[in-house]
C-alpha cells in the first residue's frame, strides 16, 4: 500500500498529524445528506458479520498515545472513538460503516498460534507462535508503533523473543517499524531469518527516492493527514485508521522467496510462500500455513477494492495480473484446506467457503475492471467517458469487501487505460493543451470574466451540481487566484463532494484540498530527518540517479564539469559530469582523465547531505569530509542541483 514519499509526507512540515485544519467547515447539503441517505437504503448496513468478524478474539485494547521522542503524538488510540452510532450528515454511510469496522483495535486471536494487533498504525503485525518464539509479519510503518505493539503483545501475551521476521511487500508501512521488532545486532547474533520476496530492497528504495518529493505532497491529499478527527474530517483511510509518521528504517533481508511457490519452515512452523510481484506491489508475497488451516494473503487481499493507481501517484498496476493471483489464491486456500484467512490489513475471515467468495470477488472485480475497461477502449471511449459509463455488476456491488473505500472504480477504469494506452486519449485537443492557468484566464474572458463564472458555479452549487462547480470554480482560482470568493466556493464544493465520498482517499483529498484553498498550502517542505535508518540501506546509485533528475538542464546547457565523489568508509568512486545538459555517473576507473573537483567523504555524511539533514559538523567541521580541486568548480556543479521544496500548491497557484 504505502510507498517511502507517504512517509515523507508526515515530515513535511504541514502541521503535526491531527492538527486539525479544516475546522471551519460547512454543513453537508440537502442534496448530499439525500444521496448518503439513499446509499444507505440500497446496502445492507445492518449486517452483524462484518462487526462479528472485527470483533473476534479480542484480547485487549491499548490506551493511550504512541510518541516520539520529542513527544510527537503519531497515534491517539482515543482519537477515532467518536466513530460509533448512526453515520452523520456528513460521511457517506457505507464509508462511515467502513471506518466504524477499522476502529476495532487492540490484540485479537485469530486462531490457535495466530494473532494479530490491529489499529497501533495503518497496517497490521500478524504474530505466529513458533517453538521459540514469535515470528512477525509485517513491522508498520515506524520504530515507534511497531515498538509499542510488540510491548503490548508481550503484557498480554508473554515476554517471548522474536523469532523470524517476515517482509510480505516492498511498502514501507509493512517494513518501516522494522528496528523496533528486532535489531540488526539480534538478527545477526541469534541467526534470525529475515524473509522478504525477490526484489525487496530494490523496489523499497529506488522509485521512492526518485520521485519521492512529489508523492509525499500528493500523500498528505489521500490520507488526510492534517485533517481534524471529526465527522467533518478525518474519519478512515480506507486500509485503516491512520498512519504512524515517525522513526522509518528497514532491514534487508537474509532469506528471499523466488520461486512461484517455495516450502519454508521458520521456528518449526512450516509456511507455503507464494510469489506474487506486480499487482499490489512491485514485491510481493502470500503465504499459507497448512497445519495451522491459515491463508495470509498481504495486501492483495484486504476488506475493500484496492487502487491500481493511488491518487498519490505510483507505476500503474496490473489488474488482470492481480485477479489471476486470486484464481491462484482460490486454489491455494484450498491446498492448504484453510479455515481462516487473515490479511496485512483490515479483518479476517474463517470459513472456507466464505474465504473463497470473498477471494472470488476480488478476482472478479479486478477481471471485470480490466475487460469491461479494455473493451470500451476498442470502442473509441475516452478514460473519462468509460469511467462515467462503467458500474460494476449488482452481484459485485453487494459485497461490502469488495467496495471503494480504499480505491474506487472510476479511478481504476482509468489505470486500466494508462496502463495500455498511457495518459492521452487520442484526441488531439488534448495533445499539446495550454498550461492550466493559460487556458482558465482564456476561459474567464470567454464566460465575460471571473465574477459570472463564480455566479454560474454558485447557481451550479445551489443545484446541487458540485461536480460542475468545482469545474467551473477551479478555471477561477487558476485564472483570477486573486478572487477570494472563487477560493470559498471552491472549498464548499470540495467539502460537499468528500461528504458524499464512499472512497475514504477521495473524501480525504476533497477535504484537505478545501483546507488549502483556506489556509494555504504548507509553509514548509519535505524533511527526510526520520528516514535515516531507511536511506542508510538504499544503494548509492539511487541517490545519483535522483541527483541526475534534480539537474536544471537550462542552467546546465553549455556547462561541462567533471566531479570525483569518493566515499571513504565504504570504498566507493564515482565520476559524475555534465554533457548535453545530462549529469551523469559511473563508477571511476583509475585511467579517468582528472576531474575538476573531488569530494571524498563517508557514506552517512553523504546520505545526511542528499536528505537535507546535514549540519556545519558534518560538513565544514568534519574531518570526514575532505575537498580536491577547484572548490569554485564544486559549488557550481552542487548549483545546478535544484532542492526540490515539496510544497508546491496544488489546489492553488
Amino acid at each position: 500500500m504505502l510507498l517511502l514519499p507517504i512517509l515523507l509526507a508526515g515530515l513535511s512540515g504541514c502541521g503535526k498529524p491531527g492538527s486539525g485544519i479544516g475546522g471551519s467547515a460547512s454543513e453537508a447539503a440537502v442534496s448530499v445528506q439525500a444521496l448518503n441517505a439513499q446509499l444507505a437504503k440500497e446496502l445492507p448496513l445492518a449486517d452483524p458479520q462484518d462487526f462479528e468478524d472485527a470483533r473476534r478474539g479480542f484480547i485487549a485494547r491499548p490506551e493511550g498515545k504512541i510518541t516520539m521522542a520529542d513527544g510527537t503524538v503519531l497515534v491517539d488510540f482515543d482519537a477515532f472513538k467518536f466513530v460509533s452510532g448512526p453515520a452523520p450528515d456528513s460521511v457517506n454511510a457505507s464509508l462511515w460503516r467502513h471506518a466504524a469496522l477499522n476502529a476495532q483495535i487492540g490484540l485479537f486471536k485469530v486462531s490457535e498460534g495466530i494473532y494479530q494487533l490491529r489499529g497501533f498504525d495503518i497496517a497490521n503485525i500478524t504474530l505466529i507462535e513458533g517453538k521459540s518464539g514469535w515470528i512477525v509479519v509485517d513491522a508498520l510503518t515506524s520504530r515507534e508503533s511497531a515498538a509499542a505493539a510488540m510491548a503490548f503483545a508481550r503484557q498480554q501475551l508473554g515476554n517471548k523473543p522474536v523469532s523470524a521476521l517476515v517482509f510480505t511487500h516492498s511498502h514501507a508501512d509493512h517494513f518501516g517499524g522494522a528496528l523496533g521488532i528486532v535489531t540488526p545486532e539480534e538478527v545477526a547474533a541469534r541467526k534470525i531469518p529475515v524473509v522478504a520476496p525477490a526484489g525487496f530492497m530494490e523496489e523499497s528504495t529506488s522509485e521512492n527516492v526518485m520521485v519521492g518529493t512529489a508523492m509525499a505532497r500528493r500523500s498528505i491529499y489521500q490520507f488526510g493527514r492534517d485533517l481534524e478527527r471529526s465527522p467533518k474530517g478525518l474519519v478512515d483511510t480506507g486500509l485503516g485508521k491512520n498512519v504512524a509518521y515517525g522513526s522509518i528504517g528497514i532491514l534487508p533481508p537474509n532469506q528471499l522467496i523466488s520461486e512461484a511457490t517455495q516450502d519454508l519452515t521458520l521456528d518449526g512452523v512450516r509456511f507455503v510462500f507464494h510469489n506474487v510481484p506486480g499487482a499490489e506491489a512491485p514485491a510481493e508475497l502470500s503465504f499459507a500455513l497448512p497445519e495451522l488451516k491459515a491463508y495470509g494473503g498481504a495486501e492483495n487481499l484486504a476488506q475493500t477494492m484496492h487502487n491500481l493507481l493511488p491518487v498519490r501517484g505510483a507505476k500503474v498496476r496490473d489488474a488482470l495480473r492481480w485477479s489471476q493471483y486470486m484464481q491462484q489464491a482460490l486454489e491455494q486456500v484450498q491446498a492448504a484446506g484453510a479455515e481462516v484467512y487473515f490479511g496485512q490489513h483490515n479483518w479476517p475471515i474463517w470459513g472456507q467457503a466464505r474465504i473463497g467468495r470473498f477471494i472470488t470477488t476480488h478476482r472478479d472485480v479486478y477481471k471485470y475492471t480490466h475487460d469491461q475497461t479494455v473493451r470500451l477502449i476498442n470502442a473509441g471511449l475516452t478514460p473519462r467517458e468509460i469511467a462515467e459509463q462503467i458500474q460494476l455488476p449488482k452481484s459485485l456491488q453487494q459485497h461490502f469487501g469488495a467496495r471503494g473505500y480504499y480505491g474506487d472504480l472510476r479511478h481504476n477504469v482509468k489505470a486500466v487505460y494508462q496502463h495500455y494506452l498511457g495518459a492521452y486519449d487520442g484526441n488531439p485537443a488534448n495533445l499539446n493543451p495550454l498550461p492550466p492557468a493559460e487556458s482558465a484566464k482564456r476561459y474567464l474572458a470567454l464566460m465575460g470574466g471571473a465574477d459570472k463564472a463564480v455566479a454560474a458555479a454558485q447557481q451550479a452549487f445551489d443545484q446541487g451540481e458540485y461536480r460542475w462547480a468545482a469545474e467551473l470554480l477551479n478555471q477561477v482560482v487558476f485564472g483570477a487566484p486573486e478572487h477570494a470568493g472563487a477560493k470559498q466556493l471552491l472549498a464548499r464544493s470540495y467539502e460537499q463532494l468528500g461528504y458524499a465520498a464512499e472512497a475514504a482517499t477521495w473524501r480525504n483529498s476533497y477535504l484537505t484540498a478545501a483546507a488549502e484553498l483556506r489556509q494555504g498550502p504548507p509553509a514548509q517542505g519535505v524533511s527526510r530527518a526520520a528516514l535515516i535508518d531507511m536511506l542508510a540501506q538504499t544503494p548509492t546509485e539511487r541517490f545519483l540517479e535522483a541527483m541526475a533528475a534534480g539537474l536544471n538542464g537550462p542552467k546546465a546547457e553549455g556547462v561541462d564539469l567533471k566531479v570525483k565523489l569518493v566515499l571513504s568508509d565504504v570504498g566507493e568512486s564515482y565520476l559524475l559530469w555534465t554533457e548535453n545538459a545530462v549529469l551523469h555517473h559511473r563508477a571511476a576507473k583509475p585511467a579517468d582523465p582528472e576531474a575538476d573537483a573531488t569530494l571524498t567523504l563517508t557514506k552517512p555524511i553523504f546520505i545526511k547531505m542528499m536528505a537535507g539533514t546535514a549540519g556545519v559538523k558534518d560538513t565544514l567541521l568534519s574531518d570526514d569530509l575532505k575537498t580536491g580541486g577547484s572548490r569554485i568548480a564544486l559549488v557550481r556543479f552542487f548549483g545546478l542541483i535544484d532542492k526540490a521544496p515539496g510544497n508546491f500548491a496544488i489546489v492553488t497557484r
